[in-house]
């Protein structure tokens, strides 16, 4: 009789992250809390020990831009640029495996690229370092969700390829810890496409490469802002602590559904042009909530201007199956 392969088991880590950590940080009590909070979470990681990461998480106009911007892509290699001091160099990408998760999707009615080539910003780095201090710890798949640059993915068509990609990680007998890092809201200058000037539609469409003296000129802007959210300038939009924990709570109870229906315009104007980065917490829970329930937790949220963030973390995992009835 042919055995049948063991099941995989899956969790769920999802994070906001920042290239502002560092840079320009709240009070030391704040820091102090949030890595301790992230201690935590890589206590339960470590416990959990997982086998393989997939890391969905944004671009911010580093890696992919407007002369070819897929909805979702796979990478089978994947290099970290190292963008506004973030950590910088190659990802332990499994190849061979990255490739199958994208066939797999595929077949699976999802439209997705794949890159062989994959360049990748403190989108992907920064989960990867604050949670398990690198980016070769543990073999992961990164998977890139278009959260930054419109037309972007309908919301549903996101929960879809984490469902397509929680199947194929169900299917691998393997610990998996699915990471889902962005948002919530925040508005940083990203420049949008619609009504720029040639010079900064250029960038968009190919900003690979930047000289110093551009990389200088952008973590300049981006400094100025969050210096000027910090001292609450009325001419910088503000984060939206009451949307964030109505986002939180929507996950905390697993009604995520509920978003699908949530217009771009609407997300824009009430958290941010890259509130929009909340796709990735939504592909990472619906990659689980497809095969078990998940129990989640909101471990922690706390809006923190300096960083232009709604900054949070969460952690999901299989409910418990109920107590068998006992036998008569």
């Amino acid at each position: 009789m042919e055995s049948k392969a063991p099941a995989s088991e899956l969790r769920v880590a999802c994070l906001s992250h920042t290239p502002l950590r560092g840079m320009l940080d709240p009070h030391s009590s704040v820091v102090d809390e949030i890595d301790q909070v992230l201690e935590r979470v890589r206590q339960r990681i470590a416990s959990f020990d997982p086998e393989l990461v997939i890391l969905f998480a944004p671009d911010h106009f580093n890696g992919f831009f407007y002369d070819l911007m897929p909805p979702f892509c796979i990478g089978t290699q994947a290099q970290a640029i190292g963008d506004f001091g973030s950590p910088a160099g190659a990802i332990d990408v499994p190849a061979e495996l990255a490739a199958q998760c994208a066939d797999f999707v595929m077949k699976q009615g999802i439209d997705m690229a794949v890159s062989h080539r994959m360049r990748v910003d403190h989108g992907f780095a920064n989960p990867l370092h604050d949670l398990f201090g690198g980016m070769t710890k543990v073999p992961t798949v990164p998977v890139f969700v278009n959260s930054v640059a419109p037309p972007m993915p309908p919301i549903p068509r996101v929960r879809a390829l984490g469902r397509a990609i929680g199947m194929f990680a169900a299917g691998l007998g393997k610990r998996v810890l699915i990471v889902g890092s962005g948002g919530l809201s925040h508005e940083p200058p990203v420049p949008q496409f619609a009504g720029a000037t040639p010079e900064v539609a250029e960038r968009l469409i190919n900003g690979r490469n930047p000289s110093a003296q551009a990389t200088q000129a952008r973590r300049a802007r981006l400094m100025d802002a969050a210096h000027r959210l910090a001292a609450q300038d009325e001419q910088v939009k503000p984060l939206n602590p009451r949307w964030d924990r109505e986002f939180l709570e929507l996950i905390r109870e697993r009604r995520w559904a509920e978003f699908d229906a949530q217009h771009d315009e609407i997300i824009s104007r009430e958290a941010g042009n890259s509130a929009h980065e909340v796709r990735t917490w939504l592909a990472a829970m619906s990659a689980v909530e497809a095969i078990e329930q998940l129990e989640v937790s909101i471990d922690y949220y706390r809006p923190v201007p300096e960083w232009i963030a709604g900054f949070a973390v969460a952690w999901a995992e299989p409910a418990p199956m109920p107590n068998a009835p006992a036998l008569a």
